[in-house]
Parts: C-alpha cells; sequence; structure tokens
C-alpha cells in the first residue's frame, strides 16, 4: 500500500467513525419538524439540481454536522479517484478483470474521451448504435410486422420492458410490444397464442445465446413458429448476442452486439434497447441516450457536494449502516413508471448485494438493502400504512412529473397532492393518545421531480440510479459489478433438472431430494 492510499484509508476510518459518534448522539433525538423549525433555508440548501430533473433532500434524517460528516466519508472513500478510473476505462470490475464503461453508450460522436482504449471502445459502441437504429427504423416502416416479442431475461428483459412501458407515449408506429422472460411456458404460451408468425420479429437478448431461460424460451418461440406455418427464420427472429456462431446454428442472420464491459443490467442503451427503439424510433432513442449522456457529465465532474447521485448514495450509507434503516420504498407518481422499481431491484440488490470486499474479505457491515415499491397512488391504499404507523422506519422516494402527458382537467392535480402529502404526513405525523390514531412522523423522504416524463428526463432519472449505485458500492468497498450468487443458481439449477428428470437424488441434501421426489409423485 502506498503512503496516498494508506493515508486515505485512516481518513475513511476516521470518518466513519465520526458517523457513528453521530448517529450514538443524534439517533433518537433529530427531528425534521425541528430542523425545519430552526432552518428557514433548509429545503433551498437541501435541493440538488442535475439535468433535467432535481430532488428534495431536505426530508431526511441528516443536520448540517451529518451531512459534511458524509461528505468527508466520500472524498476518504475515492469517489472522485473512482469516477476518474471509470472513465479511464480502467477495470474496476476487479473479479472479472473487466473495465465498467456503459457511459460510452450514450456518448456522442463527438465527445471528448480520456484515452485510446476508450476512444476504441467508443467507435465500436457507435459502429454497432447506427445500424441497430436504421433496422429499428425498417422494421417500424413495415406494416406487415405488427408485434414484436422480446426474449430475455434480467437486464435483457426488466430495462427494455420497464423503459417501453415508461415511454409509451413516443410510441407512435402501432406496433404491439410483448416481453418474455419467465421460462414458465404459461407466460410465452399466452404472448404468442394470439399472434400471427408472418407478422411477428422474435428478438433474442442474451449476450452469450446460452442463457438457460432465454433460449429455452427461443427454441419454444422457434418450434411455435415453424408449426404455424412460419418459413424464413432469418427475417423472423434477430439475435442480440456476440455469439454469432451459435446464432447461426439457430438460423439467425441478423445480429446486434455488445461487450463484455456491459453488465446486463446496464445494457438498455444498448443493442439489448432494440425493442425499445423499435417502439419510440430512433431520434426518440437518442434523446433517451442524451438524457442519460448530460447526467453522466453532471456525476463526473459536479463537486460532491451538488453532485445528485453521490447525495444520494450517501443517504443509502448513511440510512443503512449508521441508522439501521434496511429497507428503502421508491413510489413514482406517474403510471407509465409502474416498472420502475423492480428496475431498480435489480440494479440495486445484484449490484451491491455482496458480503465480501472488493478483494474478498468478509465485511463486518451492511450493504444494499431491500428495494421495493409501487405507483402512488395505489401504494396509498395497500403497503404505506405500514410507512406511517409500522414499527421499521423506512425511507421513501417519491418520483413526480410536473406536467402530464393528458389533457384529463383534475387528475393530475390530484395525483400530485397525494404525493406531497404522503411525504408531508411522513414528515409531521398526527398527535394522538398514542392510540391508533397516533403516527409518529419524522420519517423520512426523498422527492424527485422531472418536468415531464420525456426521453431525456427518463434517460437522466436512470443515469441517476446507476451512478448512484457506483457510488455506494465505492463506499462499501465492494464490486458492484459482478454476480457470482445469480451464476451459483444457474450451475446448481442444471443438476437439479437431470434429478427431476431422471428421479435419482444422489448427492443432493435431504431436503432438496425429498421436494425432488414430491414434485415428480
Amino acid at each position: 500500500m502506498n503512503q496516498t492510499s494508506a493515508s486515505t484509508s485512516q481518513q475513511h476510518v476516521l470518518a466513519w467513525a465520526q458517523l457513528q459518534d453521530l448517529a450514538e448522539q443524534k439517533k433518537t433525538k433529530i427531528d425534521l419538524r425541528d430542523l425545519f423549525a430552526n432552518d428557514a433555508q433548509r429545503f433551498e440548501k437541501l435541493k440538488i439540481n442535475a439535468p433535467y430533473l432535481w430532488a428534495d433532500l431536505s426530508k431526511n434524517l441528516v443536520d448540517d454536522a451529518i451531512w459534511q460528516a458524509l461528505l468527508q466519508l466520500a472524498h476518504s472513500s475515492g469517489v472522485e479517484d473512482g469516477r476518474v478510473a471509470m472513465w479511464a476505462g480502467d477495470h474496476i470490475n476487479n473479479t472479472e478483470d473487466r473495465a465498467v464503461m456503459h457511459f460510452l453508450l450514450r456518448s456522442p460522436a463527438n465527445a471528448v474521451l480520456a484515452n485510446d482504449k476508450v476512444k476504441q471502445a467508443h467507435a465500436l459502441v457507435h459502429g454497432t448504435l447506427n445500424p441497430m437504429l436504421a433496422f429499428a427504423e425498417k422494421i417500424r416502416a413495415n406494416s406487415q410486422m405488427t408485434d414484436v416479442v422480446n426474449i430475455g431475461i434480467g437486464g435483457s428483459d426488466l430495462g427494455p420492458l420497464m423503459a417501453t412501458i415508461a415511454l409509451n407515449d413516443f410510441a407512435t408506429t402501432g406496433k404491439r410490444m410483448h416481453f418474455v422472460s419467465n421460462v414458465d411456458a404459461h407466460e410465452i404460451n399466452r404472448v404468442l397464442k394470439p399472434l400471427n408468425p408472418n407478422n411477428t420479429l422474435v428478438l433474442v437478448a442474451s449476450k452469450t445465446f446460452t442463457t438457460a431461460e432465454t433460449m429455452a424460451n427461443a427454441q419454444t418461440a422457434k418450434a411455435w413458429f415453424e408449426a404455424n406455418g412460419g418459413t424464413e427464420i432469418a427475417e423472423h427472429f434477430v439475435g442480440l448476442t456476440t455469439n454469432l456462431e451459435a446464432a447461426a446454428q439457430f438460423g439467425i442472420s441478423t445480429t446486434f452486439g455488445f461487450w463484455d464491459w456491459v453488465g446486463g443490467r446496464y445494457s438498455m442503451w444498448s443493442a439489448i434497447g432494440l425493442s425499445l427503439a423499435i417502439a419510440i424510433g430512433s431520434d426518440n432513442f437518442k434523446a433517451m441516450l442524451k438524457g442519460a449522456h448530460e447526467m453522466d457529465e453532471h456525476f463526473k465532474n459536479a463537486p460532491l457536494e451538488n453532485n445528485l447521485p453521490v447525495a444520494l448514495a450517501l443517504l443509502d450509507v448513511w440510512y443503512r449502516n449508521f441508522m439501521g434503516f434496511t429497507s428503502r420504498s421508491v413510489a413514482p407518481y406517474h403510471s407509465a413508471l409502474a416498472r420502475f422499481p423492480a428496475y431498480l431491484q435489480q440494479l440495486e440488490m445484484e449490484s451491491n448485494g455482496k458480503r465480501v470486499d472488493r478483494h474478498g474479505k468478509p465485511l463486518s457491515y451492511g450493504t444494499s438493502g431491500v428495494v421495493w415499491g409501487e405507483p402512488g397512488t395505489n401504494g396509498q391504499h395497500a403497503f404505506f400504512q405500514m410507512l406511517h404507523q409500522g414499527t421499521d422506519v423506512v425511507p421513501v422516494e417519491f418520483i413526480g412529473v410536473k406536467h402530464p402527458s393528458h389533457h384529463i382537467a383534475g387528475h393530475h392535480t390530484q395525483l400530485l397532492a397525494n404525493m406531497l402529502a404522503q411525504s408531508q404526513a411522513l414528515m409531521l405525523g398526527q398527535e394522538g393518545d398514542g392510540g391508533a390514531r397516533f403516527f409518529p412522523g419524522n420519517r423520512p423522504s426523498t422527492t424527485f421531480v422531472l418536468d415531464r416524463l420525456s426521453p431525456e428526463s427518463f434517460g437522466a432519472l436512470v443515469a441517476c440510479y446507476e451512478h448512484r449505485v457506483f457510488v455506494a458500492g465505492l463506499i462499501w468497498n465492494i464490486n458492484s459489478f459482478d454476480q457470482w450468487g445469480v451464476e451459483l443458481g444457474k450451475v446448481l439449477a442444471k443438476n437439479i433438472a437431470k434429478s427431476l428428470e431422471t428421479g435419482d437424488t444422489q448427492g443432493l441434501d435431504a431436503s432438496s431430494a425429498g421436494l425432488v421426489a414430491a414434485l415428480r409423485a
């Protein structure tokens, strides 16, 4: 360890200890109502502007001393150096020995880049993006192709599915978009049953073209296509993959690839977003990339104290490690963001759900909490009861859109009023005798505001959350870009599948063997 890194490590230990002391002193004493009463400028001080959106952080359980200590923790955790390393193409995914450069997927053609290595990768991005968008326009112009089925799983499904729903107002082609991810054949059967093979385009999204669930569904789709009169696999199936040989063996001749420095949960900006590009068109897809790129620039260049992804990550660390909160609820007050919480579950929990540090040593502190939620106002009539009066404190993130895309009178005012009322109620609570009508209040929340839900603002919002995850991972000293736990389950599933087929349970634990026997009976 060199002298600089040793000094940084020591500063990190001191900053962490300072936050522990502050939590011990203030955990039961810090009160949002008092903080506002004592500081008329609190809202303005804790409002952070970023491209296409801003966030009100003032209803969070932090005061000036806590905030300064959190910023010191960020500095001592190497957040600035981490940003530089990512943009330089360093192999910050150390367990897989890979760079992490999903920011290149939305960098414009004339972007100023760090070095020749990054420039070469950037050229590959645009070498794929341009023909991919041209193909999307070709499909959009083909009136015979009425249905598009995206077959993927994880990031090859959650991202494009969530984005296609979010940007549905910009889908003008009349194409029907379908998504299949579950290996449960009930799903693909439901999707394919009403479709005509001659009017259907199937996208098989798997970087390796070996993902078990995706390939099982792809083979089922191929069998359906052929059984129902389809004759030209190459015209109706596209591979979003780098395994050209396997795609060709399947019968696919049109492919669009991406690279090992793009993790699945960061891939909707790449060829994996072809379904979205077909739905909203190349201009809107480019607008989404533009919004994400501008958030990239904000994260890369803004000082830590005015940097929205950094601020959000610091709150995550404060609540998880010092306040003892184990989950966070996300409540978008826009129905088009219905799948956003599910998308964040993979982004955050697959990235930062780690129990060892970057060098494989067990951690003595918590990392990712549970992320969950539903759109408002639906959640108000379901789990908000627990948020207001439950025994656990759960920080809430509200996402509001200032201007709707519809012109139906009254609805949007009512929607925004509900959002603001919920955040106010969480903070203020309600006086009572301690019984059923008593709300303790002092429960934290963050409110995001987008002027409109547009391709640009949507891209910026998603990129903001991506960088937030990265910063939290830096502070926790973990690798946010591998997912070995996912890989283990895949390996075990192959062995158990053989047992289910043959009945041979040798080598299985007693519970698994008993379950196999019961399911075969």
